[in-house]
């Protein structure tokens, strides 16, 4: 009966646990929703992003809705909080996002990926390409926007490092620590 019971468990953790944790990223992702739409109405600590950013680099951050503001410098203090000094991932941990300034998603547009990715997630994939239009929009800017932002950051004299680590914070994770934990510390 002990056996049966455990392989039984077993099968239950096998099959239901992929599910589960998918579930702590849908809570994790409302409660993202809720926090950028408080922090729309907060100030931004832009003393945060000029210490780590250059004018033009800075000018860039300006552009970014507060929201994504916000999320920038989120980021930038939790990595300095785990002892994180080098310049070119802080500056890439607040500028991550600033490829969405080309083509803002829209909440509605947020909500429908988010979605889409939990239930449909090949779907999702094929949805990213061709032209941000449409209910394709949303998705196409997710997938495009580390580009655009990485584009944007080398034009305003970012290091090629920081360019690289904007370009790929949405890459499936790799052996570059930095951009390990720069993708981790956004996701949480």
């Amino acid at each position: 009966m002990r056996q049966y019971i455990e392989t039984h468990y077993q099968i239950y953790v096998i099959r239901h646990i992929p599910k589960m944790i998918t579930w702590t990223r849908v809570r994790y992702r409302v409660g993202q929703f809720f926090h950028t739409f408080w922090t729309s109405f907060q100030p931004v600590d832009a003393a945060c992003a000029a210490r780590h950013l250059s004018a033009d680099m800075l000018a860039l951050f300006r552009r970014m809705p507060r929201a994504e503001q916000h999320h920038g410098i989120d980021v930038c203090r939790k990595l300095e909080a785990q002892g994180y000094t080098d310049p070119d991932l802080l500056s890439a941990a607040l500028l991550h996002d600033v490829g969405k300034t080309l083509a803002p998603p829209q909440l509605w547009e947020r909500i429908i990926v988010v979605l889409g990715e939990y239930f449909f997630p090949t779907r999702a994939r094929r949805w990213s390409t061709g032209e941000a239009r449409g209910l394709r929009r949303g998705f196409v800017i997710r997938r495009l926007h580390p580009q655009w932002g990485a584009a944007l950051t080398e034009q305003a004299g970012a290091s090629p490092r920081t360019v690289a680590l904007i370009r790929y914070h949405h890459d499936p994770p790799c052996d570059d620590a930095e951009l390990a934990i720069l993708q981790k510390v956004e996701n949480t």
